[in-house]
């Protein structure tokens, strides 16, 4: 069973950086794609980026130029560094893998902004 654990988040001041990581085990193939996700109280799901083990990468418009995703080659880790943030990136972030056709999510780990 695979199983994927987010960790860094935390409370920061608009403006400020985070880390986040995410790490996959239970499996010793490479998941096809591992991603970003956020949900806000009272909102829906978003993808946040999206990475392709072939490297594509692509974001969600509200967070492009500031949000980089990257993957650690070779293993099942996926990060997402958090620039320039402000109060409305408050939410709980979700790692997500893809293993053929299967979908695996983390239990989330919560950003808080503050103004």
């Amino acid at each position: 069973q695979v199983q994927l654990v987010e960790s860094g988040g935390g409370l920061v001041q608009a403006g400020g950086s985070l880390r986040l990581s995410c790490v996959a085990s239970g499996t010793i193939f490479r998941l096809n794609t591992m991603d970003w996700y956020r949900q806000a109280p009272g909102k829906q799901r978003e993808l946040v980026a999206h990475d392709r083990s072939s490297g594509l990468t692509n974001y969600a418009d509200s967070v492009k130029g500031r949000f980089t995703i990257s993957r650690d080659n070779g293993k099942n880790e996926v990060y997402l560094q958090m620039n320039s943030l402000k109060p409305e990136d408050t939410a709980i972030y979700y790692c997500r893998g893809q293993l053929g056709s299967y979908g695996y999510w983390g239990q989330g780990t919560q950003v808080t902004v503050s103004s």
